[in-house]
């Protein structure tokens, strides 16, 4: 838990936020609705979480413009979740202390160029003809390849590996064990082996990106891999060969995207969802949990399910598929039962006959 001391007023001026309730309510800290005690700001972003707030020990809650009032003082905002973040900015702007400075056992090659105030930690390599921007942090042991370049105010985290002649922009935040412009995984069948195809393509990351922990981008066949401006993409995602994803879209965890697949902008791909390759998905798209995409998906269209389909008739599908067990005993009870039906028409015929002989 974050500690300060301010009035609500002080804190809703501060989010742009409008008071309902007594605004010298003193706020000492913040912390998450379930874990908030007497003094605390909290924020409810999720409208599953709004019966917490006649529940919450807080002294009160950031909410959205549509909460109209409630037990304790709230402040209404546009995005509760942002003004949140906000405050946590404001009260602890430090909270990670980059190190500065180039270390002594960093390895620089020849003609590596430094912007202003770069850092570079321990055991760092940065191969030749490798240009980083000013402001920005390379972390321990990570390995910059020869030709690269990093852009301004951008944070690479410890033990990232990041491949010859690869283009990361500005404000780029790359997590620990991530490998940028790998081999894409590119092979030829000749005499009944594998050769390997040549991948001398390249990989851009656009400006505000932020790529989570052990992710994969594999670097074109070609031309480039690209990962658009604003996008995000969350922990152990792989990305293939040649795949281009749009501005301000989301990857969330162990989702996977086959090669040349172009993924549209603002499109959600949730977890362990899986791509197949050479396909498109429109902008706005949301492709859900588990989901196996092979075809294409129109823009502003969710689909679910495998093979992926649009959600309302894969929710159809899988309510049937949860009936089976009962159908299964229906038709054996039928099957049954029409048995016995045969069978009586049989001995009926038979007593006919016989009566009809006598």
């Amino acid at each position: 838990m974050l500690k300060f001391k301010k009035t609500l007023r002080e804190v809703a001026k501060l989010i742009d936020g409008e008071i309902v309730g007594e605004p010298n309510t003193l706020i000492t800290g913040v912390c998450g609705i379930k874990e908030a005690k007497d003094g605390d700001l909290t924020f409810v972003a999720n409208s599953k979480y709004v019966p917490l707030i006649e529940h919450t020990h807080a002294s009160a809650i950031i909410t959205s413009r549509e909460i109209e009032s409630a037990s304790k003082p709230i402040i209404k905002t546009e995005n509760p979740s942002l003004a949140f973040a906000k405050m946590i900015s404001l009260i602890s702007p430090n909270h990670a202390m980059h190190h500065q400075g180039i270390h002594s056992t960093a390895v620089l090659g020849k003609n590596v160029k430094l912007g202003k105030n770069v850092a570079i930690g321990s055991c760092v390599v940065v191969e030749d003809g490798v240009s980083i921007g000013d402001d920005s942090v390379i972390y321990s042991g990570c390995y910059i390849g020869h030709h690269s370049s990093i852009g301004k105010n951008a944070l690479i985290y410890p033990n990232v590996s990041i491949r010859e002649r690869i283009v990361i922009k500005d404000k780029v935040i790359i997590h620990s064990g991530s490998v940028i412009g790998s081999d894409g995984f590119g092979f030829a069948i000749v005499h009944g082996m594998h050769e390997k195809i040549p991948q001398i393509g390249t990989v851009l990351i656009e400006d505000n990106v932020e790529i989570g922990a052990n992710v994969t981008i594999d670097r074109a066949r070609f031309d480039k891999t690209i990962i658009g401006k604003g996008t995000k993409i969350d922990n152990l995602v792989q990305i293939a060969h040649n795949v281009v994803i749009g501005e301000n879209s989301i990857v969330i965890a162990q989702a996977g995207i086959s090669g040349s697949t172009i993924v549209g902008n603002s499109v959600i791909l949730a977890g362990q969802a899986g791509i197949v390759g050479h396909i498109k998905i429109g902008d706005g798209a949301v492709v859900a949990a588990q989901a196996g995409v092979t075809k294409s998906i129109p823009a502003n269209v969710k689909v679910s399910g495998y093979p992926a389909k649009p959600h309302d008739i894969a929710k159809r599908v899988n309510a049937c598929v949860q009936k089976l067990p009962s159908l299964y005993k229906t038709i054996n009870d039928l099957k049954r039962r029409v048995a016995e039906l045969e069978e009586r028409a049989i001995d009926e015929r038979e007593t006919e006959d016989n009566r009809k002989r006598s």
